[in-house]
């Protein structure tokens, strides 16, 4: 008996090569399905403020919106926020934001928020966040300068200029936290969903 009970693939809402292959490594079919919302405009709309409210929010709206077209099929939305003490963060946008968002973090712990929704016909059925707590070590203007030579384009593609499956690993002294989750989908929860609607394997 196979472990997917559906004819349908789920539909993932997001770009995210590293989500897409978390599905696919734990046995899921997926189809890539991007929501491509506003995301400053959807937080701006909303009243939320806490870093894990927001990703909540950001999760329901991609899942949401991709599932108004994708019919009866499971659609997958995930969001990801970092915070530091009050400050949150978003992706850099070139390499010397990255520069700075890595300075601020450097010789501190930062919390990762990360949610996953899922929704069908336009309506979300489930959500559930969690968070990671990563202690980043000292880091100098020369390993910096190394780091972002090294990864290049990738540090502008995930918050915090890093990530941890990759080089980003040499940034850390001690994570707290699920690993699913710091990669960006808190795996085991969705899981459990898809198990109780029958479309696992129980």
């Amino acid at each position: 008996m196979p472990l997917w009970q559906s004819a349908d693939p789920l539909v993932l809402a997001s770009k995210s090569v590293i989500r897409r292959t978390m599905l696919e490594s734990a046995g899921l079919p997926v189809v890539v399905a991007p929501a491509d919302i506003d995301e400053r405009a959807v937080e701006a709309r909303a009243s939320v403020v806490g870093a894990g409210e927001v990703a909540v929010l950001l999760a329901r709206e991609k899942a949401r919106v991709a599932s108004a077209r994708s019919g009866p099929r499971f659609v997958i939305g995930a969001d990801q926020t970092l915070t530091l003490a009050d400050q949150r963060f978003s992706k850099p946008t070139d390499r010397a934001a990255a520069r700075d968002q890595l300075r601020a973090l450097s010789g501190r712990t930062h919390e990762l928020h990360s949610a996953v929704a899922v929704a069908r016909d336009g309506r979300v059925l489930f959500c559930h966040v969690d968070v990671a707590r990563l202690t980043m070590r000292t880091l100098s203007d020369r390993f910096l300068e190394a780091y972002l030579d090294e990864a290049g384009p990738a540090v502008t593609s995930s918050v915090g200029a890093y990530q941890l499956e990759k080089l980003g690993v040499h940034l850390f002294e001690r994570i707290e936290g699920d690993h699913f989750t710091i990669l960006g989908l808190p795996l085991f929860a969705l899981l459990g969903f898809l198990r109780r609607e029958g479309w696992l394997a129980g």
